[in-house]
C-alpha cells in the first residue's frame, strides 16, 4: 500500500483498485482508520480522537487530489500538515 503522507506520527496510505467506496487508511501506531474520501467520514477503524481530527484536517486539504489518485490510479506523495 504506497504511501501517500507522513505528519505527527500518522501514515496516510491508499491502495490501488480497493474495493469501494473510494477511500484512504490512516495508521497511528497500532491504531488504523479507513476515510471515505468523498465525505471524510471514518467508515471503519480505531484512531483516538486527536488522530482523527488531524487526518481530518489534512484530508480536507487534500481532498480532490486523494479522488484524483483513486480514479487515476497514479501515486503521488502529497505534503504532510503543517
Amino acid at each position: 500500500m504506497p504511501e501517500i503522507a507522513r505528519f505527527y506520527g500518522i501514515i496516510i496510505k491508499l491502495f490501488f483498485g480497493d474495493h469501494p467506496p473510494a477511500h484512504f487508511h490512516a495508521v497511528y501506531g497500532e491504531h488504523v482508520g479507513l476515510f471515505n474520501i468523498e465525505s471524510l467520514e471514518m467508515i471503519e477503524g480505531d484512531l483516538p480522537n486527536r488522530a482523527k481530527k488531524l487526518v481530518l484536517e489534512w484530508a480536507s486539504t487534500y481532498k480532490g487530489d486523494l479522488k484524483e489518485m483513486w480514479e487515476s490510479q497514479e501515486f503521488h506523495k502529497l505534503p504532510p500538515l503543517e
